[in-house]
């Protein structure tokens, strides 16, 4: 194994099934890689921010930065255990509201994403870097202090060198279980509630939650109840933050 991809193994993909060579997704749709891409052109100031937020403020390692080779910059978290899509959402899009809370629902993406086309429903970003569609642009991982040089043009002219991306994700370190859970309880918390839930959620009572909004009648499961309800934008953004909650390694 190079190390390249020995470096791109120990931070970002899920342990190879008896069947399967390991991959970003496992077999039952955990992922230990968390991608936010930021459309350009970037606010590499807000970028910035997020960057230095995610160490000082909620105790994480760095991220890394990347380019997709078409229209984003990127920022890849590791964890050292795998997630699911709900507690993945979760946590990027508390990342967004927090640090991000300008951006436009159009000028960002959050992977891992539902995707019913996909095997499992789950979907996730090509592994890094990659030669892109035409040939005269590439995908790869950049220094911090660079992304201000992509934020217009998230794309290398050339093949980037393995050592050289190797390099980049050595200094990184995975997100353990106890950083993530309370870095998960700061975001879910102090996750703020749009307009447009604000004005549909009472201010006294039960959070009223529209008919047809939700898991169906068909939903078993407790733990697929919550992912249902965590991953389903039309539930009222307090009843996704519980089920949030409730999904953390270790809640009753």
């Amino acid at each position: 194994m190079s190390p390249l991809n020995t470096e791109f193994h120990r931070l970002f993909l899920s342990s190879a099934g008896p069947q399967a060579p390991a991959a970003l997704l496992d077999d039952q749709g955990l992922t230990r890689a968390l991608v936010l891409e930021l459309i350009a052109p970037v606010d590499t100031v807000a970028i910035g921010a997020l960057w230095q937020g995610l160490q000082t403020e909620l105790g994480l390692p760095a991220p890394a930065v990347a380019v997709n080779g078409q229209d984003a910059l990127q920022l890849w978290l590791s964890l050292a255990q795998p997630v699911g899509l709900a507690q993945a959402r979760a946590f990027l899009e508390g990342l967004v509201a927090r640090y991000l809370p300008a951006l436009q629902a159009r000028q960002w993406r959050a992977w891992p994403a539902a995707d019913a086309a996909r095997p499992g429903g789950v979907a996730h970003v090509p592994p890094i870097p990659a030669e892109q569609p035409g040939g005269d642009s590439w995908s790869a991982f950049v220094s911090p202090d660079l992304a201000p040089v992509f934020a217009e043009t998230p794309w290398l002219d050339i093949p980037p060198r393995d050592d050289a991306q190797a390099a980049l994700l050595r200094g990184l370190s995975t997100i353990g279980p106890t950083a993530w859970a309370e870095a998960m309880g700061q975001l879910t918390a102090q996750a703020p509630v749009p307009m447009e839930d604000a004005a549909a959620t009472p201010a006294v009572g039960p959070i009223a939650t529209p008919a047809g909004v939700g898991p169906g009648a068909d939903v078993t499961d407790p733990r697929a109840f919550l992912q249902a309800v965590m991953c389903d934008t039309r539930v009222p953004l307090a009843l996704r933050i519980e089920a949030a909650k409730a999904l953390l390694p270790g809640a009753d």
